[in-house]
């Protein structure tokens, strides 16, 4: 266990300062996401030092389409979520409860050597949402940074101000969903709401050098209807920019919700509408599209980055742009510029 950074007293009782919940406790008890537990002295975070498994995948699967392409990264995640998605992917992790012992201990400059050691250029918070072991993930991205190696959250962003903000400034790219457009959708579904993650957004686009990309996970019937999709890509535009990167993905039923998967079609006229809201670079993923997973250059059209899965051809990128024309790539690409790891 570790003392959490983010509480306050309230009377009786502790509140936690972490996301918007705001969990109000009293000693002996666990807020939303379960591995948040009050004591006499405040708040600590049951699972910090303790992944739930350790991997090594590569880049593209967080997905990550423009940040550093080909490489690898070290995976892992804990226990619990502070959103409660009845679609949840990774219900075995994120509706995990934490025991005493349970996990693999994993120290921060463990993780980071172990990425070293396996030939990894950055390590990945994620399986569950970083937020909620906002302390341990950004120990670790600390000591990863010390090292050389990159730090990458994947996360849905609902956190508060103050917590965001020592967060983010240890991570270098970021995975969010943006669950959907609609405010019905997160209370009926997520049990949470969607002004927190819009923040989240806007922060890491116009005030951080964090690099950025969303996830949308596309279910029939309750988030793919043309209007939401023309609003929520509409929104990144406007909002955000135009350049993001933003990612569909096709649902499978999981955990509570069984609605029927989502048809590849679905997926791929979502990424169609999203061109003609003027997002420029849109991608498909977990059905088989070729077009919507390569990374096309906006000026010339020469392919820059050819994916099969996760088999991966970036030729037509040299340092960061497009090897025809120069045209720079929106992202982190320039492997010149990496940071040599070092092995402490």
């Amino acid at each position: 266990m570790s003392r959490a950074r983010w509480f306050h007293r309230r009377g009786a009782r502790w509140v936690c300062d972490l996301c918007p919940r705001c969990c109000r406790l009293a000693a002996g008890q666990r807020g939303f996401c379960f591995v948040r537990e009050a004591d006499e002295r405040g708040i600590v975070l049951s699972t910090y030092g303790r992944s739930s498994g350790l991997a090594v995948d590569p880049i593209e699967k967080k997905p990550l389409y423009h940040f550093h392409p080909a490489s690898n990264v070290l995976s892992f995640g804990t226990a619990g979520c502070n959103l409660g998605c009845r679609f949840c992917q990774n219900w075995h992790l994120s509706k995990a409860e934490p025991v005493d012992g349970a996990g693999r201990a994993a120290a921060p400059r463990e993780i980071a050597r172990a990425a070293l050691r396996q030939g990894c250029r950055s390590v990945a918070y994620t399986y569950n949402d970083p937020v909620i072991f906002a302390e341990y993930a950004i120990d670790t991205a600390q000591a990863c940074r010390e090292v050389g190696l990159s730090s990458v959250a994947v996360t849905a962003g609902y956190i508060q101000e103050g917590a965001r903000e020592e967060l983010f400034a240890t991570i270098d790219a970021a995975n969010v969903d943006l669950k959907s457009l609609s405010e019905s959708f997160y209370r009926r579904l997520c049990r949470a709401h969607l002004e927190p993650v819009l923040d989240t957004l806007r922060y890491l686009v116009h005030e951080t050098r964090v690099w950025t990309e969303i996830t949308t996970l596309l279910i029939p019937g309750e988030n793919d209807s043309e209007r939401e999709l023309h609003a929520l890509c509409a929104w990144i535009r406007d909002q955000l920019h135009a350049d993001l990167p933003l990612h569909f993905s096709a649902y499978h039923p999981a955990f509570e919700l069984r609605n029927p998967a989502t048809p590849p079609q679905v997926v791929r006229n979502a990424r169609e509408i999203a061109l003609e809201e003027g997002l420029r670079f849109v991608y498909t993923g977990n059905i088989a599209d070729p077009e919507g997973q390569r990374t096309s250059c906006p000026r010339c059209g020469a392919v820059l980055v050819e994916r099969r899965g996760y088999r991966v051809d970036a030729g037509g990128l040299s340092g960061g742009r497009c090897r025809r024309c120069g045209t720079d790539l929106p992202g982190r690409f320039d492997r010149s510029k990496w940071p040599t790891p070092q092995i402490r």
